[in-house]
């Protein structure tokens, strides 16, 4: 179930940036005075501004309504403990790790014995 629902989320998110990207701005009517307005009759003659509103504001409100879906079954499906605690008892203590030989300088083999002489 919230595999669905993430997927029509996902979908109405696309689509809502997509309806968005094809709207006009409040400064594209004066290009209407140039004659760049008589190609925005496909939708009828107010122009795509009423459709795509009105598409704009559907999606707008599936997509609040799938996010507040979301957000309910997380709070659901979650197990309640707090991330950080489960975290702090899945870590080794550094009481089990040994302690370094006295004579170790480091060198990562975790043995005492002495670096080769160079040649």
């Amino acid at each position: 179930m919230y595999t669905i629902v993430l997927a029509i989320h996902l979908g109405l998110a696309l689509v809502l940036i997509g309806v968005v990207l094809l709207q006009h701005g409040k400064g594209a009517d004066a290009g209407a005075a140039f004659g760049s307005g008589a190609s925005n009759t496909v939708f009828g003659a107010r122009g795509s501004a009423s459709f795509l509103g009105r598409l704009t504001g559907v999606l707008g409100v599936g997509f609040f309504a799938t996010s507040l879906t979301l957000a309910i079954m997380a709070g659901t499906f979650s197990s309640g403990g707090s991330v950080v605690d489960g975290s702090a008892s899945s870590t080794p203590s550094s009481e089990s790790a040994p302690a370094p030989a006295a004579g170790d300088e480091g060198n990562g083999e975790g043995t005492s014995a002495p670096a080769p002489a160079p040649d």
